[in-house]
């Protein structure tokens, strides 16, 4: 602190606190280091402590969004067919809508944008989950997988339309994930991709809050600090200029994603076609619910505005209405996979952004007690850390729409360690990703025989977390969605039980 002006910026940054109800987080002040006090006040001074009480206020409110949430069951409707494309429903515009999206892409109008600001803390890593690797026999990461899907479809994209083109790779990641993301990406020689089209940019961090709105230390020098959800995105872009940097490249359509669903299509065609064909700002992808109790938002209409609805807002009999085909009504399972015209982003940074209320999470927060200066682990809830979700900006859009795919081709996401429940772990996203290329294989009229030369049984889907895949993994240089050598003249014979299909890494 000396170096920042002494004692009196000390004094300075001390009232400034205490005007906003906060100085006791200098309580330990003589008791640190001058290092440890500089790195203490230049994390305050990038702190706007009125504008974190507004947050609070705004977030905890007069009991204003349980009253909103009051009666939704007879508010929701939804998702209308008129707005709804499905990749199962509506198999003949399939073709059209990959084909104008390859043309957008072909004339490098078409960016992806991943959400990457997580720890692998509940995988049991302490490592970005980007960097995971779940065992597939090549071992790649989902970054490594990621990038290569990009590869791949620049080069589709290049084949059909006979000029180069780019993907720029927008990667947000948190102040937790940055570094050790940047080194990964370096090491790995950005896995083929050009590296001036790979832009990492930081999401923002909150203070942990107790309940009376009080500013949480984690250690006596240090602010309890979290990433402010993945709706932080939207403030980010403006903070780094990312949209403007989209504009400069001429970017036109954007694909947002997260990063832990294994068999994600980065920057679709098919999506981004669709969306283009109905004229949309804003998109989502959804998968069919498995059933009433999944507890997975759906988007829906509340008082005809698209919005998500958790899982947990919803009555059983509303989750359980059905509709004339049997379907449940409200099916439309959220995987936070969104498609965004530059223009709406912009108006969103520029306009609607400052309009969205944190969401509020009651957590088990270690902090160190002000008057003793313990550390102080809870048994129960005793603060709260807010955030925005990417999807708060549904009901700014203009022109929604909403595109149904297939969960065993587009969604298995990585959460949990393969210890725990045995859902959504490392086991499970191998499983699917070897499944569906099982799948391709089949598709293309070949199959698969065991050490003995006997024909394997071509039951690709897996039927619960017990059934076993053959060891079969496609390298997305080879084929980012079937297509390529899977789809050979003539039924190829795959005469492997292991059978990985790579391309130059």
């Amino acid at each position: 602190m000396e170096r920042a002006g002494g004692a009196g910026a000390a004094a300075a940054l001390g009232q400034r606190l205490a005007e906003g109800g906060q100085g006791h987080v200098l309580r330990f002040w003589p008791e640190l280091s001058a290092e440890a006090r500089r790195e203490l006040a230049a994390e305050l001074r990038g702190m706007d402590v009125a504008e974190i009480n507004r947050f609070f206020r705004r977030a905890r409110g007069d009991g204003g969004g349980a009253a909103a949430a009051a009666g939704l069951d007879a508010r929701m409707q939804p998702v209308p067919r008129d707005v709804l494309g499905s990749a199962s429903r509506d198999r003949e515009l399939l073709p059209r809508w990959e084909s104008r999206g390859l043309a957008e892409i072909a004339g490098s109008r078409v960016a992806a944008l991943l959400l990457a600001g997580g720890q692998g803390t509940r995988l049991g890593v302490p490592y970005p989950k980007g960097m995971c690797d779940v065992g597939l026999p090549s071992r790649k990461t989902l970054f490594h997988l990621q990038a290569q899907r990009l590869r791949r479809l620049q080069q589709l994209a290049e084949e059909q339309h006979g000029t180069p083109c780019n993907i720029p790779w927008y990667i947000m990641t948190s102040g937790r994930t940055m570094e050790s993301t940047r080194e990964f990406f370096v090491k790995h020689h950005y896995f083929g991709l050009k590296k001036e089209n790979v832009i990492f940019f930081q999401q923002g961090m909150l203070p942990a809050l107790g309940f009376d709105g009080k500013i949480l230390l984690e250690e006596k020098g240090k602010i309890a600090m979290a990433p402010d959800g993945n709706g932080g995105l939207y403030r980010a872009l403006g903070a780094h200029g990312i949209v403007e940097d989209m504009e400069r490249r001429g970017v036109q359509s954007v694909h947002v994603y997260c990063v832990d669903n294994i068999l994600v299509k980065v920057a679709d065609p098919r999506f981004i076609g669709f969306c283009l064909e109905k004229g949309a700002d804003c998109g989502a992808k959804v998968v069919e619910k498995t059933n009433p109790t999944e507890p997975v938002g759906v988007v829906c209409r509340v008082d005809g505005v698209y919005q998500v609805v958790e899982y947990s807002e919803i009555s059983l009999a509303t989750a359980q209405k059905r509709g004339p085909d049997g379907r449940l009504l409200f099916n439309a399972g959220n995987i936070a996979n969104h498609y965004f015209t530059t223009a709406f982003l912009k108006d969103v940074v520029n306009t609607y952004e400052p309009q969205l209320q944190h969401h509020v999470a009651e957590k088990k927060i270690p902090h160190v007690d002000i008057t003793t200066g313990q550390l102080i682990q809870p048994e129960k809830p005793n603060g709260i850390k807010m955030e925005k979700f990417v999807f708060d900006i549904f009901q700014f859009s203009k022109k929604f729409v909403v595109y149904e795919v297939l969960r065993e081709d587009e969604f298995s996401p990585l959460k949990n360690a393969d210890s725990q429940n045995g859902k959504d772990n490392p086991t499970t996203a191998r499983h699917a990703l070897m499944s569906l290329h099982h799948c391709w294989v089949l598709n293309a009229g070949g199959h698969f025989v065991d050490e003995n030369g006997t024909r394997i049984p071509a039951i690709p889907r897996l039927k619960d977390a017990n059934d076993l895949p053959i060891q079969c993994e496609i390298s997305p240089l080879i084929s980012y969605g079937g297509e390529g050598p899977c789809h050979c003249p003539g039924p190829p014979f795959w005469s492997f039980f292991v059978c990985c299909i790579t391309g130059s890494t």
